[in-house]
């Protein structure tokens, strides 16, 4: 049950995340507030399970480029969320800089509401 409410509590701070970054940023938005709830659900599942591979895949681009090639990777999360989940639109760099905005909001408030980004409360 508690790995459960952590679960929401991260699925709540990406829903959050994408709300700034749409609000901040033209080029990156969603159409309806449910697709904004179910982008939140995708990204913290993408972020879960293909995420981790993906970065340990490419650890040695990650210091090569020193963390330029870990953007790249927030970013391909972003727009792998977006064609899962319909009715979000990423429009040109929208994207790098959506992925550095919901990278700041999370890194604030998923600790802040004691979550690991396993989605197991502290």
């Amino acid at each position: 049950m508690e790995r459960l409410g952590g679960l929401v509590l991260l699925w709540a701070s990406n829903v959050a995340a994408l709300w700034i970054a749409a609000r901040l940023l033209e080029g990156f938005g969603y159409s309806t507030t449910q697709a904004l709830l179910v982008g939140g659900a995708v990204l913290a599942a993408v972020n879960w399970l293909v995420k981790p591979v993906l970065t340990l895949l490419t650890i040695p681009f990650i210091i090569a480029t020193l963390g330029v090639a870990y953007l790249a990777i927030c970013v391909l999360m972003l727009h792998l969320m977006a064609a899962i989940a319909d009715g979000f639109t990423i429009d040109g760099w929208a994207g790098v800089w959506a992925a550095i905005i919901v990278g700041a909001v999370n890194t604030v408030l998923q600790p802040a509401l004691g979550i690991e980004s396993s989605g197991k409360r502290r």
